[in-house]
């Protein structure tokens, strides 16, 4: 294993038991070994996922408990130590990635992230950008080009364009070229939703999407509920529908002689390079809603059971 120098141990935000943001404290623990195959990434920045806290995968693996666990499962920083069964990455590499659910996640100083789950970050922005790029943008672009396999022209409906993942649907769309839609609720979403390049914007408070006139190729649904329910109806025939709240109903799919789907975002080092390279043309453009530092960590996640600001909450481990 090819490695800086690494102390035996660091500063780490981790939960003992299961539960809310009361249960996470900041204290010191074992700098994880990387495994074959995987790198140790000395940790700049780290994004939350509010409701990761909230998921059976958190806390177990295989039905097995796995605490003390450490969250935050986005992360921005350089590479530290390289396993064997590494020639991609080098130590002093900068990397950002999406690392499983099921395994530690980056509110420490260092994390152990399989390099098949990293790639180069995007240099035109701080660790704290690239830390809150993963989830949202891997979700957006496997949603539209993975599942959907939108092409460019075709009319695209966005609900929710200026929340926390539709905000990179609707610009992933538009730089793929589609003539896209997006739906918003709000004044400060119809304002934000503005700058990410889609030619219509619907504010559903005064005017329903699915009109007499409304025929789109693709929707990707980032609402649920009712919405969902009514974006059947605007599909023309042979188009798609994604949505990332539910399995849809195929028989209304059927019905409407449309394909619907639901998906779960993986990790994708293609696609990550892919979304750095955006980042750095300016072309896909990061929303943060704060940040924390490491020692703060519990009172990000405690952030997040109340109303916050559009964007990712981020925790900066490092300057």
């Amino acid at each position: 294993m090819t490695t800086m120098a690494v102390p035996a141990t660091m500063t780490a935000m981790r939960a003992h038991h299961r539960g809310g943001p009361e249960v996470l404290v900041v204290e010191q623990a074992p700098v994880p070994t990387p495994a074959p195959g995987e790198v140790l990434v000395a940790v700049h920045a780290a994004a939350i996922t509010f409701d990761e806290l909230t998921w059976d995968e958190t806390w177990e693996r295989d039905g097995v408990d796995r605490t003390p666990v450490i969250p935050s499962h986005e992360a921005s920083g350089v590479v530290a130590a390289v396993a064997d069964g590494v020639t991609d990455f080098a130590v002093g590499d900068e990397v950002y990635g999406l690392i499983p659910f099921d395994r530690d996640g980056a509110a420490a100083d260092y994390v152990a992230v399989p390099a098949s789950d990293l790639a180069s970050r995007p240099r035109s922005v701080p660790h704290t950008v690239s830390a809150a790029l993963p989830l949202a943008g891997l979700t957006g672009w496997q949603a539209l080009v993975d599942h959907a396999r939108v092409q460019p022209g075709e009319q695209v409906l966005v609900h929710g364009g200026a929340g926390g993942v539709g905000a990179f649907v609707v610009q992933l769309a538009v730089a793929l070229g589609a003539d896209v839609t997006t739906t918003v609720r709000s004044d400060e979403a119809r304002d934000r939703a503005a700058g990410f390049g889609a030619t219509r914007i619907i504010d559903t408070r005064v005017e329903p999407f699915d009109g007499p006139d409304a025929v789109y190729d693709v929707v990707i649904d980032t609402i649920g509920g009712s919405t969902l329910e009514r974006s059947f109806e605007v599909i023309r025939p042979g188009g798609r529908l994604v949505t990332l709240s539910a399995p849809p109903s195929q028989s209304r799919a059927e019905a409407f002689q449309i394909e619907a789907m639901f998906f779960i975002v993986v990790p994708d080092r293609q696609q990550l390079a892919r979304l750095a390279e955006l980042v750095d043309a300016g072309e896909l453009h990061v929303v943060i809603a704060g940040t924390y530092p490491l020692a703060d960590g519990p009172a990000a996640f405690e952030s997040g059971r109340g109303l916050h600001r559009p964007g990712k909450t981020v925790i900066t481990v490092r300057d």
